[in-house]
């Protein structure tokens, strides 16, 4: 006899959208309010770009990217790297956007990004995970995706705001060339380029504060979640 047994859907928030649109800080407070266990990808590859250069090399140069991001993949204090703070800076993102566009860079870190979102550490329910292709390449299986955007001059000042409250010397036009730089090549880049999957709810998040930008989000899940 054939069993009618199906496994239970897996639990996972796919946040995607752009630098600064506040996707971050979205996807962390889901992750807190529903208990849920929460990775910022970004920080994957801003650590990749970090080790690059750490070592001395390009983040220009695939070959350098694709090794520091499968010694990453396998590193035993991957929790303990992510939370160094240089990983929130320009330097970091910078390099970031660079080490991202390569595939081989990409593949490396998958299983970890999946590993994650399908089995939750410390015990949690469920997972939330942010960054440009989670909904589309990492778990489109997630039962619930948002893609979260802003106008690019609304991104950029919340970014100018953000590194000035670092201590980082930065203009907000160069903020803002550097944003749309960063989005033409996460729009462009032939492997897992950003882009909303075609099931998910886009929320524009220009006129709204942060609370209510979570509020819609979190209308939006809950909604999602009862069926489950």
């Amino acid at each position: 006899m054939t069993s009618s047994y199906m496994p239970p859907p897996l639990l996972i928030i796919a946040v995607d959208g752009p630098s600064a649109s506040g996707k971050g800080t979205l996807a962390r407070r889901l992750a807190e309010h529903l208990g849920w266990a929460y990775l910022d990808t970004g920080l994957l590859y801003r650590a990749v770009g970090m080790r690059v250069l750490a070592e001395g090399g390009s983040p220009e140069d695939s070959a350098g990217a694709e090794r520091a991001a499968h010694a990453l993949a396998i590193a035993s204090d991957l929790a303990e790297i992510l939370q160094d703070p240089a990983l929130k800076g320009e330097k970091a993102g910078q390099a970031a956007s660079r080490v991202a566009v390569f595939p081989g860079v990409r593949a490396a870190l998958l299983d970890l990004q999946r590993t994650f979102a399908q089995n939750p550490p410390n015990g949690c329910p469920g997972a939330v995970l942010d960054g440009r292709d989670i909904g589309t390449v990492v778990v489109p299986e997630a039962p619930v995706k948002l893609y979260i955007t802003a106008r690019p001059e609304i991104r950029a000042f919340r970014r100018f705001r953000e590194l000035q409250g670092r201590g980082e010397h930065v203009t907000e036009a160069a903020t803002l060339a550097d944003l749309q730089a960063r989005d033409a090549r996460d729009e462009r880049r032939a492997s897992a380029p950003s882009r909303p999957a075609p099931d998910a709810v886009v929320l524009e998040t220009s006129s709204l504060t942060a609370d209510e930008a979570f509020a819609q989000a979190r209308t939006l899940v809950e909604g999602k979640l009862k069926r489950f």
